[in-house]
Parts: C-alpha cells; structure tokens; sequence
C-alpha cells in the first residue's frame, strides 16, 4: 500500500471532498500520489441567487455559460431554494443560514455574481473575498452595481418608466451583468426519475393517447392581478375536452380547494396537491402548459415543455420561451405596471378568453 504524506495531498483537485474521501478514492482505492484522476480547479465561482423559486430556476442558464468559459471551475450556490437546484451542474449548494454565511466569508473565491437585490444579499456580497464581484453590492448604506454592466438593472427597479422602456429578455439583462452575452443556453432543474416514473405511467393510462394540457390556476399573493377567473378556467377546460385534448388542472397548496372545485366543474383530472419535487414530475409529463406569470413558467420553460404564457403587468420583453412559448395579453393595455391591485373596476386579465389561448395551444402544436 503506497504511502502519502498530508504534502501531497491535491487540495485544489476538483474532486476533493474536504474531510472525507474523494469519489475516486471510494471507488477505484485511488489516492494523489498516484491518481490520474486529478483536475486542478481553475476557478472558484458563487452565484447568490437567493429566491424566489421562480428567480433561482431562471438564473440557471448562467451554468452552461460559466462551464464553457471556465472548463475546471468549482461551483457553489447559496439560496433559499435547494432542492431546486440541479445538483449535478452545481458543486457545491448552500441553503441560506448562519453555518452557511460563516462557511462563505471564511473562503475565497474568484469570481463571486449576485443577482439578488435584496438587502441581505448585498450586505453579503460586500463581505466575501474575490477577485472579480458582478452584479449588486452594498456602499454607503445602500444597493451599488459592482461594474457598471449591472446599472441599467438597477435603474429598471427604481423607475417604472425605465422598466417599462426595457427591451431586454431577463436572461440578456443578467448575461449581460456577469459580462456575458446570452446565446440561448438552457434552464436547468432537478427532476426526481423515480416520481417522473410513476406519472408517466398514470398518464399513460389516464390520457391513452391525447394530448395532455397542463392548467396552471395559481400566481401566488404577490401579484392579485395576474389571477385569471375560475370561470375561464372551467370554459378553457370545457373547451380543450371538446377539441381532443386531456386537460389537467394543476397547482399548489394554495390553489388545492379551488384546483378540486374547478375539476369537479368542469370534469376533468386533477391529481392533487403534492411537494414541489413531484410536482416537477407532474408538469414533465404534460406535453403542453397554459400559466399565468408565476414558477410554473419557470418549470415548463426548464422541462421544455410548450408553453402558453398570459400576461398583463409585466414588461413582455423579459420573458424568454426558446421558440416553445405564445404570449397573450388583454386586447387593451394593462394600467397596473407590477400592481398587486387593479386600478379599474373590470381587470383586464378576465379580457383574455378562452379562446384566445385555445387558438394559441392552436399554434403549438
């Protein structure tokens, strides 16, 4: 048995697992000296993308990109949402607490991008050692762009009339924030095979060979305004049954007892209120997904699925579908810009029929 001392220990090897073995100790016996598994890690990446889920599942493009530019990074991510997180892209994922903060400002790092404007983002961001910092910092008691490719992203969320003149995707906003240019590099989630298993079998059975439409009904508090009537979503429901497709309505526990009332309306599945991890599952196995701006757009964009987007509040230039998406909106203006109450007496959201996304499904198919 060769012998080490603790000098020729590869500290920097990608593989290295702190105070446990390595994985090609653990499976093939092998130790530095002699291993020809070693990668020196060329650099030392944190993202900071605390939450919501929605905003940690389209930061995830940023992980293609930063693999190409640097081949040999390790990769470390600290965020509200960890089991959304596609744990084979990342090295390292962090859930925010105090063991993981003191973990952070006692390492050093190479390149560190926050993409959060929250106040404890910052303040942390100020505080951890790099060399190179992108995105949003803490000075003088207040939010800063750490270069200047983050300003205009600042601006966006202090003015409404300059958030309502952007014509950038999100994605172009933050590739362009961490210096790079967005050339349509995927979303990416962590999809649990055995619960992906189990709902393709049920649908199998449940659907036979329709097209199965997922109904997303919820957009969370946040945002009131984006919440379209359980009236139009029984007649889509009723509607997409007539031309041939499964309808499935879907959402979280919020939305369970309305979810079970519209089903029973309507007469169409509904499969329940289930964890997040098979609720992923759940929308891998529609083939097409109808949403309000919420996570669920988040979801189908990751799992590719096709996607018809309604939209009133929001600038439509910051979504990004990958040529799979039809966004539709009221046939007039919306007036409540990221409102969480409309300023009229009839919400332009219950403008957009029925109709209008059956024709939309329509097209992509």
């Amino acid at each position: 048995m060769p012998r080490m001392n603790v000098n020729e220990v590869k500290f920097d090897c990608l593989h290295f697992q702190g105070a446990i073995p390595c994985k090609p100790n653990k499976q093939h016996g092998a130790i530095c000296a002699t291993c020809t598994s070693y990668q020196p890690i060329n650099k030392r990446i944190l993202i900071i993308k605390l939450g919501a889920l929605g905003d940690v599942i389209r930061t995830t493009p940023l992980l293609s990109k930063l693999r190409q530019e640097h081949a040999y990074a390790h990769i470390t991510w600290l965020t509200l949402s960890p089991d959304i997180l596609p744990a084979n892209a990342i090295d390292t994922i962090y859930a925010l607490d105090a063991v993981s903060i003191f973990a952070l400002q006692n390492s050093i790092f190479d390149i560190v991008i926050n993409l959060d404007k929250d106040k404890e983002a910052c303040l942390l961001m100020q505080l951890i050692s790099a060399d190179e910092k992108y995105g949003f910092t803490w000075e003088d008691d207040h939010i800063a762009a750490c270069t200047p490719a983050a300003e205009h992203k600042l601006m966006t969320g202090f003015f409404d009339q300059i958030s309502k003149e952007n014509t950038k995707s999100y994605l172009e906003e933050i590739f362009e924030i961490c210096h790079f240019t967005f050339d349509k590099e995927p979303y990416q989630i962590r999809l649990n095979s055995a619960f992906d298993s189990k709902w393709k079998q049920k649908f199998t059975d449940l659907a036979k060979d329709k097209i199965i439409v997922g109904l997303n009904t919820g957009c969370g508090p946040r945002w009131n305004t984006r919440l379209w009537s359980d009236h139009h979503w029984i007649d889509l429901a009723l509607k997409l049954k007539a031309a041939g497709y499964f309808p499935v309505f879907l959402g979280g526990a919020l939305e369970d007892e309305k979810n079970k009332t519209l089903a029973l309306a309507a007469g169409v599945y509904y499969p329940g209120n289930f964890s997040l991890e098979e609720f992923i599952a759940i929308t891998n196995n529609c083939s097409m997904v109808v949403t309000q701006v919420t996570m669920m757009m988040h979801i189908a964009t990751a799992l590719q699925k096709k996607l018809v987007l309604m939209n009133t509040i929001f600038n439509p230039n910051e979504f990004e579908f990958y040529g799979r998406g039809v966004l539709i909106g009221p046939p007039s203006p919306c007036r409540c810009y990221f409102g969480n109450s409309c300023s009229e007496a009839h919400p332009c959201m219950l403008d957009i029929t029925s109709d209008v996304v059956l024709e939309a499904l329509s097209q992509l198919n």
